[in-house]
């Protein structure tokens, strides 16, 4: 049975998660203010992944027998000085989101809690996916630096980006 530190550890995590959505919807909102489409839409995509990832903790809870709460957010960050900072922030913020999440595993295993544990190994493969993703573009960005027309090509390649939900 899953005890109260775990429960109120994973609804923190659910919080975070939504935090993280209104995070990059914000990055997005600059992206457009930028005339930056694709790149808005990129960050409107991860925006729909980690509501997709708070809703799955969300629904693990309940499953539970646990109740989720919702709580209030801070506000984030809305300007950046350029597309590479604003990448740098989202990098930065998937990698608080891994020790987020390592930390709950810690909990969890602590606790012989097994059922939390399989859980959370869904989380520990996609913030390894995120945090690469993230360093990726970070590299492009960094080597394309000036040149408008690899700028315009990443911009387009990131307006085709969609989300689908994982089936497993």
């Amino acid at each position: 049975m899953m005890n109260d530190t775990l429960s109120k550890a994973l609804n923190d995590q659910m919080n975070f998660e939504f935090y993280s959505a209104h995070v990059y919807l914000a990055i997005a909102a600059y992206c457009s203010g930028e005339s930056l489409d694709g790149f808005a839409n990129f960050f409107i995509v991860q925006a729909e992944e980690e509501r997709f990832h708070a809703m799955k903790i969300y629904k693990f809870l309940n499953d539970r027998g646990k109740r989720a709460t919702l709580a209030g957010m801070d506000t984030p960050d809305n300007d950046y000085s350029s597309i590479l900072e604003a990448f740098e922030h989202a990098y930065a913020h998937e990698q608080e989101v891994t020790k987020r999440i390592y930390s709950l595993s810690d909990i969890a295993m602590n606790d012989r809690e097994h059922a939390t544990i399989q859980f959370l190994k869904w989380f520990i493969d996609e913030q390894v996916e995120e945090e690469a993703m993230f360093d990726s573009i970070i590299n492009k960005l960094k080597r394309i630096d000036k040149d408008s027309n690899a700028f315009f090509m990443l911009d387009n390649e990131f307006a085709q980006r969609v989300f689908t939900p994982p089936t497993a």
